[in-house]
Order: C-alpha cells, then sequence, then structure tokens
C-alpha cells in the first residue's frame, strides 16, 4: 500500500473571516444615469418620479467592494 498519506483536513472559516460584500447607496438622479440600468434601480427611479415620493436610495450592485 504504497503511496497513502493521511488526509487533511480543510478548515472551514468562521463567519468573521469571510470577505462582506459593501453596496454603496445611490439615489434616483444617479439610477437616471446609469450606462447599465439595473431592476431594481429602475423600480427605485420609477417610483422617486411620483409626486410626495420620499426616498432614501437603493443599494447598487455596481459598487459592490469587498471588506
Amino acid at each position: 500500500m504504497a503511496g497513502k498519506g493521511k488526509a487533511t483536513k480543510k478548515k472551514k472559516k468562521s463567519a468573521s473571516d469571510r470577505k462582506q460584500a459593501v453596496l454603496k447607496l445611490v439615489l434616483s438622479d444617479t439610477c437616471a444615469v446609469c450606462k447599465t440600468p439595473c431592476a431594481r434601480g429602475m423600480r427605485y427611479y420609477e417610483s422617486m418620479k411620483q409626486p410626495g415620493a420620499i426616498g432614501k436610495g437603493v443599494p447598487c450592485i455596481l459598487t459592490r467592494t469587498f471588506v
């Protein structure tokens, strides 16, 4: 039985060791001029065009960074 060695187990990364994605919040004016519009941004843009609409922004997938 030559060539057989012990199998090594990989350690699982804990939740604090994993990279976490961070998305910036953008307003409807940013979504209006976006070169690659997404469904979430367009839905937010349309809802902000209504009179009296109040919004705090929507997470933009194009601004994703990992921390």
